[in-house]
């Protein structure tokens, strides 16, 4: 009598998952929590935190940050004065793409004046007053904050 080749067992659907069942649940239910504390949170009312504390404005300038390429930035005065041309801008550069891209969502035509806010508190801010764009500059450590900083001091 012939004999048969013997056929390997072929695997059952849960031997072929990528991801465990019971993951995908926690997963689902993570989502599902955090969108029930949300909701609680807006429709209660809830008072904001880890807002920053609301200071007195020590020192406020205007400028326009014009970014030339993924690093060059200039950094002209709201008349057109140049005050920083800048090949490697760094952090400049960084906020300068920032505040481009939130433009470009907003479609704002042009290169409107940007703020860079000191307050009494040592918070230091830029801000965009067309789009209502801020960045909180002292997050970023003391390196990247001097840089804004120089900006305030400069003539």
């Amino acid at each position: 009598m012939p004999q048969h080749p013997v056929t390997p067992a072929l695997p059952t659907n849960r031997e072929r998952e990528m991801i465990p069942r019971t993951l995908l649940w926690a997963m689902f239910a993570l989502a599902l929590a955090s969108l029930a504390l949300a909701s609680f949170s807006v429709v209660s009312n809830r008072p904001h935190v880890g807002v920053p504390v609301p200071g007195k404005i020590v020192a406020q300038r205007s400028f326009i940050l014009e970014g030339l390429s993924a690093q060059a930035v200039v950094v002209r005065d709201p008349d057109g004065t140049v005050l920083m041309d800048m090949p490697h801008g760094g952090f400049i550069t960084v906020i300068q793409s920032a505040m481009a891209r939130a433009r470009e969502v907003a479609r704002v035509d042009g290169n409107p004046p940007m703020q860079v806010v000191k307050y009494d508190n040592g918070r230091l801010v830029a801000q965009d007053p067309v789009t209502g764009w801020s960045a909180e500059l002292y997050a970023f450590g003391n390196d990247n904050k001097a840089a804004f900083e120089r900006l305030l001091d400069t003539k």
